[in-house]
């Protein structure tokens, strides 16, 4: 089992920009996105940050400057990104990855939304 649906998009592209902290992903259907560190950081898919279960996620606050340190690949299916924070237990898959692209207005938004009303702040 290789973790991949049959239907999931492969990406052709993966590359991290160190200095505007950006991870441009490309995928074989044509689809482009570039993902902020921070954005992929808050939306780690560890259970640190994601809980065991709806309504245990943990709000991540504080990690606008966070970057990219290293991506290694896990078989043909993810990869583990390692953050400058020390986070690295997340298993981000082609199918997440593509998932953040595409919803990442709606995901960011509704990240700025959890960050107000708890009072907390990105930086």
């Amino acid at each position: 089992m290789n973790g991949l649906k049959p239907d999931s998009p492969m990406p052709t592209e993966l590359r991290l920009h160190s200095q505007s902290k950006i991870l441009e992903i490309a995928f074989e259907d044509g689809a482009r996105f570039e993902l902020s560190c921070e954005y992929l950081r808050v939306y780690s898919p560890s259970a640190e940050v994601r809980g065991h279960g709806v309504g245990q996620e943990v709000l991540q606050v504080g990690k606008r400057d966070v970057n990219i340190t290293a991506i290694e690949p896990v078989g043909h299916y993810a990869v583990k990104l390692v953050f400058t924070d020390g986070h690295d237990s997340g298993l981000y898959s082609w199918d997440y990855l593509y998932e953040l692209g595409a919803r990442r207005e709606q995901y960011w938004q509704d990240y700025l939304n959890r960050l107000a009303a708890a009072g907390a702040a990105r930086d």
